[in-house]
């Protein structure tokens, strides 16, 4: 697939449309091991400034161009992205082909019972996706021990035997944050029973309905971060990083353009 570089890391540049496609292409081939980021201008800023991390960036197969700020980045650099795709959307997107597919889901991280909610919300809009882990830490000896999610529309006796019909995960989600989700895909993957794995952030607490998400309309619009800051405010700080991402954009495109 197609890719550009925005501040040294590389980034998928298709539609959502192709980029699933490439993914559940990758699944059917059991040699494939489908690492998944979501950069956004946050991410891109801590990278720039630890490039060991921008490396494991740079060794996924997919980038999700996740933050509106990637693409007025690419603009202004005269690499525009062909649109953005924000992990809450891929998610949702995935859950709902994988729910048509034998392939198995698993949710791994955020703050405690929320991956667990999350997977209760998403088997209640998608009833045939199959669920096989959901919890906030991996287990230490790397043995599965499924819990009962509770679910009201699967019999017990039907979430048991789909949990031992199922040795392996096809897509495991990874809410831990950034950077530790990044690394701890990059690290683990390669010796998990895990066919693909994508580093999440806070998608967790939209998808279990924990943190309401902004209106479609704002959302269009590209304020999505906005409506987020108005609802947690101490996530002012973690916002001043648009700043020094807007500087290095410019700095990068002046040095460009004087070669």
């Amino acid at each position: 697939m197609k890719t550009t570089s925005i501040l040294g890391v590389k980034v998928t540049n298709e539609k959502k449309e192709k980029v699933l496609e490439y993914l559940f292409d990758r699944l059917t081939n059991p040699s494939n091991k489908t690492f998944i980021i979501t950069p956004n201008p946050e991410m891109l800023i801590y990278a720039s400034n630890h490039l060991a991390y921008q490396d494991k960036l740079n060794r996924a197969d997919i980038s999700l161009a996740d933050g509106v700020g990637l693409l007025l980045a690419g603009r202004i650099m005269n690499k525009p992205l062909e649109e953005r795709i924000t992990g809450v959307d891929f998610i949702e997107d995935v859950c709902s082909k994988a729910s048509e597919k034998p392939l198995s889901i698993g949710f791994l991280g955020g703050k405690a019972g929320v991956a667990e909610r999350t997977a209760e919300c998403l088997l209640a809009k998608y009833p045939e996706l199959t669920v096989v882990f959901a919890g906030s830490e991996w287990p230490s000896n790397n043995r599965l021990k499924i819990k009962d999610l509770g679910l009201k529309n699967k019999k017990e006796k039907d979430l048991t035997s789909s949990i031992l019909n199922h040795k392996s995960i096809d897509i495991l989600f990874v809410a831990y944050g950034v950077p530790k989700q990044e690394e701890w895909i990059f690290d683990n993957l390669p010796n998990l029973t895990v066919k693909a794995a994508m580093g999440v952030g806070g998608s967790f607490d939209f998808l279990s309905g924990d943190v309401p998400r902004a209106p479609r309309a704002v959302r269009a619009m590209g304020m999505e971060w906005l409506f987020r800051l108005i609802l947690q405010p101490w996530r002012f700080k973690r916002q001043l990083a648009l700043i020094e991402f807007v500087f290095l954009v410019l700095k990068e495109k002046i040095t460009t353009d004087k070669k």
